[in-house]
């Protein structure tokens, strides 16, 4: 069994303005998706970064960059999928998404 995903920030921010959109956040993605046992957590999170870094989605990193690291994706090894990724998504995406890490760090 996977440990609980803190989902606070998506409560915070949605909670009373989209209670619904919370709600589905906290139970069906986070509370279900990310559950299943077929995947790891460290490749769901590397899997989420890379497409939240493909579609150019860079606001939503923070939260998934410490997701990652708390699932056990080091700093280097999300610097080094970024810069995989540059060649297929487009250097703007993967230079966007590295100041993201840059800040992060």
């Amino acid at each position: 069994m996977h440990p609980k995903i803190d989902t606070t920030s998506v409560k915070e921010n949605y909670g009373e303005f989209a209670p619904a959109f919370a709600r589905y956040s906290d139970e069906i993605l986070f509370g279900d998706l990310w559950r299943r046992e077929e995947l790891p957590l460290r490749e769901r999170s590397l899997i989420t970064v890379a497409a939240l870094v493909a579609g150019g989605h860079t606001d939503q990193l923070p939260y998934h960059l410490r997701l990652a690291q708390e699932n056990g994706l080091t700093k280097d090894e999300l610097i080094e999928a970024v810069t995989h990724l540059a060649f297929y998504v487009g250097w703007p995406r993967a230079a966007s998404a590295l100041e993201r890490i840059r800040s992060y760090s």
